[in-house]
């Protein structure tokens, strides 16, 4: 039996996120691609979207069958325009991912209000991108932490992190994305990929569920037991016992 999905392409096993399922943080890192806008080239790619709009919908007597085939052939354009990393342009919120613009096939109507959903939608995703690789540099641990120092630090990158995934709520499968952006972050600060993925999965543990908002303390321990599980010493929090899930969020 194939491993269950959650969110946009995102592979599940039954012990959570495999690391052959992963994306490449290095395909997605807005450090490593670059990325010009403006105005002639949102007006390019309004034109090369609206080309692909069909011009009788299916609807839902038709499984917006049109539809999809629409967001198939937009969904190539945009990776063979600006590459790899905007994999997740239509990765919505309901499906767990963080795009508010885009909500799969519904969003393909006329060809200048979808050109405008979809150049929207690859905004926020970059923006997106953009945030959380600041986060993973804010919330790197120096690179000759003792343990117990580095333990603090993954504590509290998990915790920030986690709340980032949770976004504007706790959508269908938000909990994906969570193990996704912490597995990023653990690779950027040296962890290896299987590794990434085992800590992440041992530490969620099937405690986040869909529609579901964590309470703060939850959250606090998943990020006390990420950092037992890869530093072998479970962090003094004490300091932070009192401070609101908010406190924890960071800002860009």
């Amino acid at each position: 039996m194939a491993a269950p999905r959650c969110g946009f392409g995102i592979s599940f096993a039954p012990g959570g996120l495999r690391a052959e399922g992963m994306r490449d943080w290095d395909e997605l890192d807005p450090v490593r691609h670059s990325f010009a806008w403006d105005g002639a080239e949102e007006a390019r790619l309004r034109l090369l979207v609206g080309a692909w709009v069909p011009p009788v919908p299916s609807g839902r007597a038709g499984w917006w069958e049109g539809e999809r085939w629409c967001e198939r052939q937009v969904d190539g354009v945009i990776r063979e325009r600006y590459g790899a990393w905007a994999w997740g342009w239509s990765w919505s919120r309901h499906d767990g991912g963080p795009i508010g613009s885009w909500v799969g096939a519904k969003s393909v109507t006329t060809p200048d209000a979808t050109a405008a959903r979809v150049v929207a939608a690859l905004l926020e995703w970059r923006q997106w991108l953009e945030r959380a690789a600041r986060r993973f540099a804010e919330l790197a641990p120096p690179p000759d932490a003792a343990p117990e120092d580095r333990g603090r630090h993954l504590e509290r990158a998990c915790v920030r992190l986690v709340t980032y995934a949770l976004g504007t709520g706790s959508e269908g499968g938000w909990y994906g994305k969570a193990s996704m952006v912490l597995c990023w972050y653990l690779i950027t600060t040296g962890t290896d990929r299987a590794e990434a993925a085992r800590a992440v999965n041992s530490a969620i543990g099937g405690r986040f569920e869909s529609w579901t908002t964590p309470k703060r303390k939850l959250i606090a321990s998943v990020g006390k037991d990420l950092a037992a599980g890869l530093t072998g010493q479970t962090p003094n929090r004490d300091h932070r016992e009192g401070e609101a899930l908010g406190d924890l969020h960071g800002h860009d």
